[in-house]
C-alpha cells in the first residue's frame, strides 16, 4: 500500500482523479490514517455534507496479507451525526481487496451536483469514474447485484443505500461479504450521508490477476501469524463462546447482569431476552439449515457472523448481532428473532446503522408513535424511512432528532450519537467511554464490558465508579491502535489475557514492515490518534462540557441493582491525561 487515490468531484464538471504517493501518512492504515487526514485537511467548523468535508477509505496496515483477522476497513469524515470527527469501521472484503491494489486510502473530496450518481471501479489497471443514474434510489442489496452483473462474481463493493442518498444523518455505508452481500457496515456517525453528499453511490473493488501483500520477513511473519492464531483459538471468548454462539452469546449474559437496557433503558433485564438470546438463534439456525456461525471476511477464524433464515430455509440476512438484536429487540421490547432479522435485513438494504435506527424507533415508542414490542410497527417505520416520507426521513435521522420532534425526554445518546446495548449504570466502564469517546457514544471505542463483565483483562466492579476512569483510558489507547492494523477488534480479549498473544500481534507488525516496534510504541501510536481526534474536536467546539451523559443516567436508578451512574465531571475529565 504505497500510494493514495484522490477523487475531488465537481458539482457540474467532471469528476478528477490523481494518484500520490503517501508522503506524511506514510506508515499509516485504518483509523490512524483515517483520522489524520480528517485532522489535517478537513476544517473543523466546515458543514459535513458541504463540498470541504472529505470520505476517507483506508484498509489497515495489516489488510491485504495472510494475518488472520486482518479484514477491517475504516472510514472517516466529519460527522453528519455528531459534528465531531468520525471514524466507522466495517468487515467484509473490501480491505483486503483495497490493500492488495495498493492503496492505502481513497479520499473522496468536493460535492456532488445533486443530480448525477457516480460509480467508481477500481483495478489494477486504474480508476474510472461514471455517471450511472440507473443507481438511484436503489437500495443496498439491488446495487451490488446490477454491479456484480456488471464486474463480476468476484468483486468487492463498497455502496449507500437510499438513507444515504437523502444524506440521512443515519446512514451507513456497506461493504460486501464472502457471499457479495451489503451486509457488512460502517455504521456509526453518518458516514454513508457524506458518501451521498458527494454523489458517489458505489465503489467497486477487482484484484483479479493481483496476490497478498508480502512481508519483509516471511518466516518472522508466518511464526508470529501462528503464534496469533492460536492465542486467539485457545481463549474461552474467541475461542469458544463467539465462534459457537457469534455476538449474540452476550444477550443472556447482560441480561443475567442486570445491564440490557429494555423500553428505552427503563431497566436492565428484559423478559423475553431468553427468546432472542445467541443460544436460541444458533438452536434455531442449526435446525432451520442456515449457518449459526461464519466469517464476515476471508482470514477470519473467530466466525462471530452467521446466516439467518426462515422457516423455509431462506435467506433473510446476515445473523443479527448482538447491538442489532438488543436496538430493534430489547430495547423496543421485541422478542421475535424473525422479526429482529427482517429489520436488520432493512437496515442493510437501506443502509442504516442498527444501533441508532433501533434506539430512534424505542425512542419513538416512548413518545407514543407506536407501542412497545410493536414489531410489525416498526417494520413499517422502516419502510417509511425507504420510501422518503417525512416521518420516515426523521427516524432514519436517529434518537436525537426523533426524540426532540415527540418531546421525548429520555434520550439516550451522546455527542447526538445513540448508546448501545449496555446501561451505563450498571456497566460504568464501557459508560465512562459513551461519556468521553471523541465520537459520541460508542462501545467499540474502549469496551470496558470485557473487564466489567467478561472478566477479560482482570476485574473492574461494573457496579461501581471507582477504576473505571482508568480501565476506560486504557482501553480506548488499545483500541485506536487496533483500528489502525486492520484487526478485528475481538481479537483484544485474548491480547488482554494472553501476554504471548500481543506480542504475536506487535511481531506480525514487525516482520510485515521490517520495524522493531515494542508494546510501547503501540501504545504511543493510540495516544497519537486520539490526540488528533481530540484537537479536531476542540476546534470544532466541543468542550468537556460534552464529555457527559444524558441526566437522566445520573437520577434516575436503573432495576435490578437500583443503581445510578455515578462517576464524577471531574473524573471523566481525566481520561485524556496520557
Amino acid at each position: 500500500m504505497d500510494k493514495i487515490l484522490r477523487i475531488k468531484m465537481q458539482g457540474s464538471g467532471d469528476p478528477v482523479v490523481s494518484v500520490e504517493n503517501l508522503g506524511e501518512y506514510a506508515g499509516l492504515g485504518g483509523r490512524a490514517m483515517t483520522s489524520m487526514v480528517v485532522a489535517k485537511e478537513v476544517p473543523p467548523d466546515c458543514h459535513p455534507l458541504g463540498a470541504k468535508n472529505k470520505l476517507v477509505i483506508a484498509p489497515g496496515m495489516l489488510s491485504g496479507t495472510a494475518a488472520a483477522m486482518s479484514g477491517r476497513i475504516s472510514i472517516g469524515c466529519k460527522s453528519p451525526l455528531t459534528g465531531t470527527i468520525k471514524e466507522s469501521n466495517a468487515g467484509g472484503q473490501a480491505a483486503q481487496v483495497l490493500a492488495r491494489l495498493g492503496y492505502a486510502a481513497i479520499i473522496i473530496e468536493g460535492k456532488g451536483n445533486g443530480k448525477d450518481l457516480y460509480k467508481i471501479f477500481i483495478n489494477k489497471d486504474g480508476v474510472k469514474v461514471s455517471v450511472d443514474n440507473g443507481l438511484k434510489m436503489l437500495g443496498n442489496y439491488a446495487t451490488v447485484e446490477k454491479m456484480k452483473a456488471e464486474f463480476g462474481e468476484k468483486v468487492a463493493i463498497i455502496s449507500i443505500g437510499q438513507a444515504g442518498e437523502m444524506k440521512l444523518p443515519a446512514a451507513s455505508i456497506a461493504c460486501t461479504d464472502m457471499e457479495q452481500r451489503p451486509t457488512r457496515h460502517a455504521g456509526r456517525g453518518g458516514v454513508g450521508a457524506v458518501m451521498g453528499a458527494k454523489g458517489v453511490k458505489t465503489i467497486i473493488l477487482d484484484d483479479a490477476g493481483l496476490s497478498n501483500r508480502k512481508p519483509v520477513d516471511e518466516q518472522k511473519f508466518r511464526e508470529a501469524n501462528r503464534e496469533f492464531v492460536n492465542g486467539i483459538r485457545k481463549h474461552g471468548v474467541t475461542g469458544q463462546a463467539l465462534p459457537a454462539y457469534g455476538t449474540n452469546v452476550l444477550t443472556n449474559i447482560l441480561n443475567e447482569a442486570g445491564g440490557y437496557p429494555t423500553h428505552n433503558f427503563r431497566t436492565g433485564f428484559f423478559e423475553g431476552g431468553a427468546k432472542i438470546s445467541g443460544e436460541e438463534q444458533a438452536r434455531l439456525m442449526t435446525e432451520r439449515g442456515g449457518q449459526p456461525t461464519h466469517g464476515c471476511h476471508r482470514g477470519c477464524i473467530i466466525q462471530c457472523s452467521g446466516i439467518y433464515v426462515d422457516k423455509n430455509g431462506n435467506y433473510i440476512s446476515k445473523q443479527p448481532e448482538y447491538e442489532t438484536v438488543w436496538a430493534h429487540g430489547g430495547h423496543c421490547g421485541i422478542d421475535d428473532l424473525d422479526k429482529i432479522a427482517v429489520l436488520d435485513r432493512m437496515d442493510d438494504d437501506i443502509g442504516l446503522d442498527t444501533i441508532d435506527t433501533g434506539v430512534a424507533i424505542g425512542v419513538a415508542m416512548d413518545g407514543g408513535l407506536l407501542s412497545f414490542g410493536d414489531a410489525d410497527g416498526a417494520i413499517n417505520l422502516l419502510k417509511e424511512v425507504e420510501k422518503g416520507t417525512p416521518l420516515g426521513r426523521l427516524i432514519g435521522s436517529g434518537a436525537e432528532i426523533i426524540g426532540k420532534v415527540l418531546g421525548v425526554e429520555r434520550v439516550p445518546v451522546v455527542k447526538g450519537q445513540a448508546i448501545p446495548a449496555y446501561d451505563p449504570r450498571s456497566v460504568k466502564g464501557v459508560a465512562v467511554t459513551y461519556a468521553t469517546s471523541t465520537m459520541g457514544a460508542d462501545h467499540t471505542a474502549g469496551y470496558g464490558v470485557a473487564t466489567n463483565i467478561l472478566k477479560v483483562g482482570g476485574f473492574v466492579d461494573p457496579l461501581k465508579g471507582e477504576g473505571q476512569v482508568d480501565l476506560s483510558r486504557n482501553l480506548q489507547i488499545a483500541t485506536a491502535a487496533i483500528d489502525a492494523t486492520g484487526m478485528c477488534l475481538f481479537i483484544a480479549f485474548p491480547i488482554l489475557d494472553q501476554p504471548e498473544t500481543f506480542n504475536a500481534l506487535v511481531d506480525i507488525i514487525n516482520a510485515m514492515y521490517g520495524l522493531n516496534l515494542t508494546g510501547d510504541d503501540v501504545a504511543a501510536l493510540g495516544k497519537k490518534i486520539l490526540s488528533a481526534e481530540r484537537d479536531f474536536n476542540k476546534k470544532a467546539g466541543f468542550t468537556k462540557e460534552h464529555d457527559r451523559l444524558p441526566t437522566f443516567f445520573k437520577e434516575e436508578s436503573l432495576p435490578p441493582h437500583n443503581t445510578v451512574f455515578d462517576v464524577t465531571d471531574e473524573d471523566l475529565d481525566k481520561v485524556y491525561n496520557f
